[in-house]
């Protein structure tokens, strides 16, 4: 098993670590949800698999890979893939009706640099991405577990993080965001104490123009709460 400079495993065994930051939900999907992942899934679906995949024969081309943890319905992450052509994106999601959203979406924009996989985000890491492959990972407004008693299902804990910082090549960035205060800190206080990582800002960062204003973030700011974005750089 090989070892990163701060002496932990680069491939991490997920009974060890075995986190469920979400709750399956039998969502309705939708006849256009349906439709989508039937006549595009074969193509832009990647299967679970415990073998490491080959990032530049998915997409049939070599350049900047940057996995998505939890896109929901998938809207910022299409924008996001349009926005940058010269990258690929992975999305990882474990409800259908957003892997339907998103595939729908992928017909309507002709994305070609999309693929999605619809399983757990601890087991695709561990099993399927290779030590260094990432220039980029992006975990958006996940679930916060607010009562006390649910924290500990929160995806954002030192673990987990390690694991992602195995991942990520040199110099790539792990961008995440949160309209939870209290995770906010938490996140803040778990990253900061990953060797790998290093914080771009002196603690929270500006939000960059590549994560798009989400519906469910604009009401919010309407409302007048608050987002926390948190930029890490691996090193």
């Amino acid at each position: 098993m090989s070892e990163n400079k701060s002496g932990k495993p680069l491939f991490y065994d997920p009974t060890e670590y075995r986190i469920r930051s979400f709750v399956k939900r039998s969502g309705r999907l939708s006849t256009a949800q349906a439709r989508a992942i039937e006549e595009l899934g074969p193509r832009f679906c990647i299967s679970y698999n415990k073998t490491v995949i080959d990032l530049a024969q998915i997409f049939g081309r070599a350049a900047p890979t940057v996995l998505e943890i939890g896109f929901g319905m998938g809207e910022t992450s299409a924008k996001i893939a349009a926005s940058m052509p010269e990258k690929n994106f992975v999305g990882v999601e474990v409800h259908t009706p957003g892997v339907g959203s998103l595939l729908k979406l992928i017909g309507e924009q002709q994305l070609e640099n999309l693929r999605l996989i619809q399983y757990d985000a601890v087991e695709v890491l561990t099993n399927m991405i290779a030590p260094g492959a990432l220039a980029g990972v992006y975990v958006f407004f996940p679930d916060p577990w607010h009562k006390a008693r649910h924290n500990k299902r929160r995806l954002i804990q030192g673990p987990l993080v390690s694991l992602l910082a195995s991942r990520m090549a040199l110099g790539g960035y792990l961008h995440c965001a949160t309209d939870w205060q209290e995770y906010a800190e938490q996140m803040l206080e778990v990253l900061s104490a990953e060797p790998l990582l290093k914080n771009t800002a002196e603690t929270y960062a500006e939000r960059l123009d590549d994560r798009p204003v989400t519906k469910f973030e604009n009401r919010g700011l309407r409302l007048g709460h608050s987002v926390w974005d948190l930029i890490f750089i691996r090193v």
